[in-house]
Parts: C-alpha cells; structure tokens; sequence
C-alpha cells in the first residue's frame, strides 16, 4: 500500500486569493448553473472571492480589553454583530472565539483597515460558500447507479467506486459509524434514509438542552443558517438529501438507490441556505460535529464538505485542525472550476477549503461512467488526492409535495460523497483506525487511471473494494 497521508509539495496560498472561479456547487442536471454564470468577471476582479459585504471576522488577540477592542473596531465604524465562542474552541483552550462584525465600508477594505492592529491577530471577510453538485434497489439493477458498480458484480463498469464488490463479500456498513453532513439540510423521513438518520437520545425534543452543549433541542442535528433545530425545509435542501443518499441510502430494501455504506449514521450540520452559506456559520457546523464527538463519545469518523468559494479563512483553517484533534476526517469537493464550466488547476488557484493544508482533508476529484475526469472538475497534482464518480449520479432527493424521490445530479459535490462513504465502511470493520490510517488506505488502494495521472496526488480513482479487503486480509 502507498503511504499517502501527508501531501508532499503542496501549495496553499495563505492570502485571500482573487479568483473569478466562486464555484457552483452542484452541476445539477437542470440549468442551475446558468445562474451562476450571470454574474460579470469584472465584479468579481474587483470585489474577490465571494463574500457579506459589510461583514468581517475579526480575532482579538489573547487578554486585549473590551475597551482596546472597540477603539480597534472603531477604525471600520465596526459593530460587534456576533461573538463566536464555540464549545469546541473552548476545549481547544480559546477563551477568545472570533467576532462577527459588521461595518458600513466594504469588506475588503475593512480587512485592510484592521491589517496591523496591535489589538487584531487576524481579520478576514465573511466568506460566502455553494454547493458542489451539478442491491435490489431498482435504481441499482436498472444500470443508473454507475457509480456503485465494479468490474466483477453484475452490473459492471470497471470506472465505479467497486461498493458493490465490497457489498458482496459481506461489508455493508455498521449503525454505531457516524459520519456528518455538512451541507444544506437532509430530509430525515425519506423512505431511503430514514434508518440511517442520527438522532441524539441525550438530547431529545422538549425545549431543554438535556445535553448542554449550547444547541436545544438538536435531535437530528443542527440548522446554523436558521439557527435552529429543523435541518430539513423542504426541496430546496435537494442537495444535502442527494449528498446523504451517495454515502448513506439504505441497501437490500428494495426501495430506490443504494449508498456507498447500508448501515451508518448521519447527522445534518445545515449551513448552506438558499443564499449559500458564510464562514461564519461554517465554523459553527465543523465545531459542533467536533464538540458532539467529544461531549458524546460517538464514532463520528468523517465529515462530508460537497461545497466552496470564497477565499482562504484563518479562522475556518483552525476549526478543521479542531476536528483534526479529534481524529474526524474532513472530506472535501475539490471544486466544479469557473463560469466556463472548465476545471481548474487547484495547485496554482486554491479552492477552500478542500486547499488547505490540514492532514484530515481528502480533497475529491469528479470522474465520469468511462473513467475521464468531468470537464468541470478541479484538479491538482499536489492538491487533489483522489477521483470519485461525480457525473450523473443517481440519489435520493424531496420533490416539492415533500414526498420520497429520486434523481441524477454531477458535480463534485456528487464525487465526495463516495468517498465519505468509504470512510465509513472503513471504519465498520476497523472500529480502533486513526484519521490518519484510514486516509492512507483510501488513497493507497487507488485504481491508477490515466486521465488521472497528473491531476491528482494518487493519480487514481476510489476503490471501495480495495481499501475494505485491505484490513479484511490483516
């Protein structure tokens, strides 16, 4: 087996880089991306990365007063609008947190205003995230669900994830597995996901926080873009539900599709609304997935990241190094490329956060039924560690009568999943695996694939099969 748990050579630009490539989220098989597309180049040139314009993230340095604060703040006209303290933080040892601020200049010069402050360790915008996703299951024996299949179980295509070979020799998963979804929200009654949906018993729906960690009520988990408990709003949250099915889908039920892993739990961390998501509210979702491991003791292995933009967050950084701690591995869509719908070359234009450096992330790559990397996919020898199927994609979605349906998606958004999946299915039969061994198997039982080669650390594409047998065979 390769050893592929660090990335030689990476390069991560610590500077909010100026990209015109805010990417999409999901390609959608309907024309979402065509909205997208409508925003000038020239805008973007000027104004960066995707971000609130009158808001910045502001981190104090350690024992400043609240008077020193403020006479900092005043430099923007800045008002305190949010103070970001999160339990995983303070167990981190921060007593600080981040502030959110908001000011009457634009974000970028505010930024620049607070450069230097003696009182300010760092200041950066409020950055503005996007989706990535453009058995007897009928949707499996009917040959759409490609990207489950392997080379020697019927049905075949050589260029899937190999889960259903993983499936046949008997690795379908484990309930006591738990892996969040950070994303949109996840329809927890539908009829494919409901089994595998996470519910907190210490914490169960009567106005109380049973568990105190800071969220009432959080029996599914948590709504940070609404800031509340209800983690599904309809079929608006088409993305997070298609996402939860790639890795979670319950297999053998006869019922739609099937998910990398049978048996799992997910919990949803909802972040991205309609709008997107912020910085802000994605530092809350990684910290309480973090903080729900710790305070619960649950084998909660992996988070899925099928989403991106902006530029590069100090502050988002330190909260994936905060899951790190707690050996939860980040999954993360390395990106649909810019308006062009062309992928780009991560190594020399980074993509967040599937660009930092943090040794917990496994940035995915989006190949097709024959084994081409997408078009839009991202790409990067250094930067990109593996290739997944990321193009039409069939999975469970919420039709608008908020009822149990199905459909094809691409993107990353759709690769990633697959991967997070084989995390989990890792973990069922390997329950004592580190972060770190667990992302060394995965990417060293890659298949090579040529239009791999180049494009990513491994050169190669998900084998599901592969990496389980591995500790099968120990």
């Amino acid at each position: 087996m390769r050893n592929f748990n660090s990335k030689p050579g990476k390069v991560v630009l610590t500077v909010a880089v100026l990209t015109s490539a805010i990417l999409s989220g999901c390609e959608k098989e309907l024309d979402e991306q065509g909205l997208l597309q409508a925003q000038s180049q020239e805008a973007l040139a000027v104004q960066g990365p995707e971000h609130v314009a009158n808001e910045v993230l502001v981190k104090f340095k350690s024992g400043v007063s609240g008077e020193a604060r403020m006479m900092a703040l005043s430099r923007i006209s800045g008002k305190v609008k949010e103070n970001i303290l999160t339990k995983a933080m303070e167990r981190a040892g921060d007593r600080e947190g981040v502030v959110l601020v908001h000011t009457p200049m634009a974000a970028l010069e505010a930024v620049n205003k607070l450069k230097g402050a003696a009182e300010i360790e760092f200041a950066e915008p409020n950055y503005i995230y996007r989706h990535h996703a453009v058995s007897n299951d009928p949707y499996f024996t009917n040959g759409s669900l490609w990207g489950m299949y392997g080379s020697n179980i019927a049905p075949k295509n050589a260029y899937g994830s190999q889960a259903a070979e993983a499936w046949a020799a008997g690795n379908t998963g484990a309930a006591t597995v738990i892996v969040g979804i950070i994303d949109e929200g996840v329809m927890h009654t539908h009829e494919d996901l409901a089994a595998n949906i996470w519910h907190n018993t210490e914490d169960p729906i009567d106005g109380i926080d049973n568990d105190e960690n800071g969220y009432v009520d959080d029996y599914y988990g948590w709504d940070f873009d609404g800031n509340d408990n209800t983690t599904f709003d309809g079929s608006h949250d088409d993305h997070g539900t298609h996402v939860a099915g790639t890795i979670g889908a319950v297999g053998g039920n006869g019922k739609g599709v099937a998910g990398v892993t049978w048996n799992v739990k997910m919990i949803t961390a909802k972040f991205l609304g309609r709008q997107g998501g912020t910085t802000a509210n994605a530092i809350k979702a990684v910290d309480y997935l973090t903080d729900l491991k710790i305070r619960h003791g649950i084998h909660l292995v992996a988070s899925n990241n099928s989403w991106g933009g902006g530029g590069y967050s100090k502050s988002l950084e330190l909260a994936i190094e905060r899951a790190n701690s707690a050996n939860i591995l980040f999954v993360a869509a390395a990106g649909n490329g810019g308006r062009d719908g062309v992928g780009d070359n991560n190594d020399t234009s980074p993509h967040y956060p599937s660009s930092y450096p943090n040794e917990n992330i496994i940035a995915v790559a989006s190949i097709t039924k024959t084994g081409t990397k997408s078009g839009f996919s991202n790409y990067g020898a250094a930067s990109v560690d593996i290739g997944a199927p990321g193009s039409g994609i069939y999975s469970t979605l919420p039709d608008k009568r908020g009822n149990s349906s199905y459909g094809a998606y691409s993107g990353t958004s759709m690769a990633t999943p697959h991967v997070t999946g084989a995390v989990a299915l890792y973990a069922a039969i390997n329950a004592g695996a580190s972060a770190a061994i667990i992302k060394g198997e995965i990417l060293g039982t890659t298949i090579a694939t040529g239009d791999l080669s180049g494009k990513c650390l491994t050169g190669g594409r998900l084998n599901v099969s592969g990496s389980v047998s591995l500790v099968a065979n120990k």
